[in-house]
């Protein structure tokens, strides 16, 4: 929850420019808050860079006050979607039966779900967490096209702390999470407290696929330097 439209507007004058040189072959998508993605749309309209939201309600239409629909995001050309943020499980009663149904409403108008999954300081220290992701993900995809997919791992003790988790672990547990999966081409991300000064060795282990970056990416110049990774 951060950034007006006009410091939205601002951040990508100092953005663009250092993303320029970026190889084709990277994606880049901002998930930003409702009220920016009608200005980001329209100011990065051509550009290589893709907007995403930070949730979607599984109703197209309907008496859910205060939540988004599917087609409301399409309309505004969005492509991506995070769903099932461990905030959002956290502090807005998130089910792994609300993901799911997120999951699928999505897909049907044609978004890509951001499928965030990842455990709790007290399930990783109780030796719980490949048995907490894999139990995640088997109700989270429950008839979830797994061609149409990005999943995020996310430790949650690692978000927001400065805590990042080692890169060889994340590694291990992203190539654990691609064992569970139908399809094991699918991009699996790892996010948690990456940074400028940490990207290069997380991108450089052979499951990561992408970042899921959070405060790092409110500073343009801390952002590209993530874009940009070596």
């Amino acid at each position: 929850m951060y950034k007006t439209q006009a410091e939205a507007l601002e951040f990508l004058q100092g953005f663009l420019d250092q993303v320029s040189e970026t190889p084709d072959d990277r994606e880049v998508v901002l998930c930003v808050p409702f009220t920016i993605l009608s200005t980001l749309s329209r100011n990065l309209h051509g550009s290589r860079i893709q907007v995403g939201a930070q949730n979607v309600h599984w109703e197209p239409a309907g008496a859910y006050t205060g939540e988004i629909s599917a087609p409301m995001l399409t309309e505004l050309n969005v492509r991506y979607v995070v769903v099932g943020h461990s905030e959002r499980r956290q502090y807005f009663g998130e089910t792994d039966a609300t993901v799911n149904l997120r999951l699928k409403a999505a897909q049907q108008y044609g978004l890509t779900p951001i499928l965030c999954v990842g455990e709790t300081k007290q399930q990783r220290d109780a030796g719980q967490a490949e048995a907490v992701i894999a139990t995640q993900l088997e109700k989270d995809l429950v008839d979830v096209d797994q061609q149409k997919l990005v999943i995020a791992y996310e430790p949650i003790w690692a978000i927001g702390t400065g805590d990042t988790c080692e890169a060889g672990e994340a590694n291990r547990i992203i190539g654990m999470i691609r064992s569970k999966l139908s399809n094991p081409r699918v991009t699996i991300q790892y996010g948690g407290s990456v940074k400028p000064n940490n990207v290069d060795e997380i991108m450089a282990q052979p499951e990561i696929d992408g970042a899921l970056v959070g405060g790092a990416s409110l500073e343009p110049q801390d952002f590209s330097r993530i874009v940009n990774y070596h």
